[in-house]
């Protein structure tokens, strides 16, 4: 049988990388808390000022994802948006990504010193749907994550836009304005990018 990198290579060769590289994509898991999981996001003891430290020390941001088990938009994103490898190279390449449970009991600490579980921090952040995801700052303040994230994605987006949140992160373009501003000048093109293979910087 032969192995995925021998499929890239054969597929490079026959310049046919575009149509192949999504089956090539690794299929997320199910949990035993019945969540799905990618096996290159963070394994993390959620102190989050410490992984906002070790993420920038790698020249990378994190991102918080609340999940919840049978939430069809959660495993949409794992099993589509998370399957394209534009998208997925483009977060691994800028991003540590942590998986919170909506109803779990693990401790976060919070950047503002205050532990609680999973459950209580969600209602602390007003977290109300999955996926939500909080994009925390580069370096770790004072301030609670509902009050320092510079960006939250409540919902599921469309892979085009999905995609725009993390680059206007990883641009620091929420200090220049808004995010649909910027998503509408840029979707099109990611979506070009997301159809034809063609990765991101």
């Amino acid at each position: 049988m032969l192995s995925r990198r021998t499929l890239l290579h054969s597929a490079l060769a026959a310049g046919i990388v575009p149509a192949l590289l999504p089956t090539l994509a690794r299929a997320a898991r199910l949990n035993d808390d019945g969540l799905h999981v990618q096996d290159w996001w963070l394994e993390s003891f959620l102190d989050l000022k410490q992984d906002i430290e070790d993420a920038a020390a790698k020249g990378k941001r994190v991102v918080l994802s609340f999940e919840q088990r049978g939430c069809i938009y959660c495993a949409e994103m794992h099993e589509k948006h998370l399957a394209s490898p534009v998208i997925s190279g483009y977060i691994r390449n800028h991003f540590e990504m942590i998986q919170l449970n909506l109803f779990g009991a693990r401790e976060i600490t919070d950047l503002d010193g205050k532990a609680l579980p999973e459950k209580d921090m969600a209602r602390k952040w007003a977290v109300t749907t999955t996926p939500t995801l909080f994009f925390l700052p580069p370096t770790p303040g004072s301030a609670s994550v509902k009050d320092a994230a510079p960006a939250r994605m409540r919902g599921l987006l469309p892979p085009p836009a999905f995609l725009a949140m993390f680059r206007f992160v990883a641009e620091k373009a929420y200090e220049k304005g808004e995010f649909p501003a910027y998503a509408r000048q840029h979707e099109a093109d990611l979506a070009k990018a997301i159809a034809a293979g063609t990765p991101i910087n």
